[in-house]
């Protein structure tokens, strides 16, 4: 099935580019465009497109309000087209806590240095979106989790770090978990979101505001302190280091041929070689399967791993593919994942 993609933009000229790079795809057509975000709340309602993608200012109805207008009327998938600046990441964040599901640069140059393979993962993430929205919505298949896989109630005694790693849908995620914590929470916890590395300082600042625990952006040498949630920074990665009985991080330059940037699979792996029985890793929403050999490495240890279910899901990929590898301790929900961690502290 073709993927129909409405394009908002008040720039003509970047309309025109955008249209000509999605319809270069065989894979989708672009049905429509409009100019400010009043038609575009008009476009979706009556043309009914798989995927949208939003600029965020434009005249008469900016991005963020038609994001939520339409959310409202008619929810679709909507990738904001943002600036890579640190006021685009905070309008940015702003535009998924009103619905959008993902974000592409308006730089296409920032996604590739090559300019083919940056139209690639454009039309590959505008696709991926629209069908990982629709399958979403669609029945739920319960994964069996093996009776040799369940956590024993004991278990919350030896656990003295927490990994969450997300991608797509991540944002919001990590907002409605670390928001049930409290502030004596007794646990230190590193986050590994997929994200530019201009917007995870505003995000960092964001979740810090939103929750009764500390939320800090990870610096090198940081050593692992209860209580305190450390966002990977974007753009590098960050890896594990010291001994189980203290760990501190080891923020490192990333490499441009890697895949993710942070990725979660080499900061699960990185902690498999320090401390991973006493490790809890927590796969949430996102595309792909970054995070999923991590956490096999680290179950073969003896970690203990949960995964998001589908139905809490912006994007069942990276916690379905934890889920098929069979190495899921639970599966849950965003609130009761929230919820089991609150009741750790």
């Amino acid at each position: 099935m073709t993927v129909k993609v409405l394009i908002v933009d008040d720039s003509a000229f970047f309309r025109r580019r955008l249209s000509e790079i999605i319809d270069a795809d065989p894979r989708m057509e672009v049905i429509a465009t409009a100019a400010n975000g009043e038609e575009a709340v008009s476009q979706a309602t009556r043309l009914r497109p798989d995927v949208i993608t939003m600029d965020m200012e434009m005249p008469v109805m900016d991005g963020i309000a038609a994001v939520r207008k339409i959310m409202k009327v008619r929810p679709t998938p909507i990738l904001m087209i943002s600036t890579w600046t640190t006021e685009g990441a905070k309008a940015t964040l702003d535009a998924l806590d009103a619905g959008a599901m993902d974000y592409l640069p308006k730089r296409f140059e920032d996604l590739s240095s090559d300019k083919q393979a940056a139209q690639k993962v454009l039309r590959d993430r505008i696709h991926s979106v629209a069908k990982g929205f629709l399958a979403a919505r669609q029945p739920h298949k319960t994964v069996e989790v093996s009776a040799a896989h369940k956590m024993p109630a004991s278990s919350h005694d030896v656990i003295k770090q927490i990994v969450i790693g997300t991608s797509t849908g991540g944002p919001v995620a990590l907002q409605r978990i670390l928001s049930q914590l409290p502030a004596n929470f007794s646990l230190p916890i590193l986050l590994v979101q997929h994200m530019p590395a201009s917007f995870t300082p505003s995000f960092a600042e964001r979740l810090n505001a939103q929750c009764a625990i500390t939320v800090k952006e990870a610096k090198e040498g940081d050593v692992m302190q209860a209580g305190v949630a450390y966002l990977a920074p974007g753009g590098q990665q960050t890896l594990f280091k010291g001994r189980a009985e203290r760990l501190f991080l080891n923020v490192e330059a990333g490499q441009a041929t890697q895949t993710y940037r942070p990725c979660i699979d080499m900061t699960l792996s990185s902690l498999a070689r320090i401390s991973p029985a006493n490790t809890l890793a927590i796969i949430l929403t996102g595309m792909g399967s970054d995070g999923r050999d991590g956490c096999m490495e680290l179950h073969r240890l003896g970690a203990t791993v949960w995964a998001q279910d589908q139905a809490s899901s912006t994007i069942y990929g990276m916690p379905m593919a934890v889920a098929k590898a069979g190495i899921a301790d639970k599966i849950l929900s965003l609130d009761d994942i929230g919820q089991q961690l609150a009741a750790m502290s």
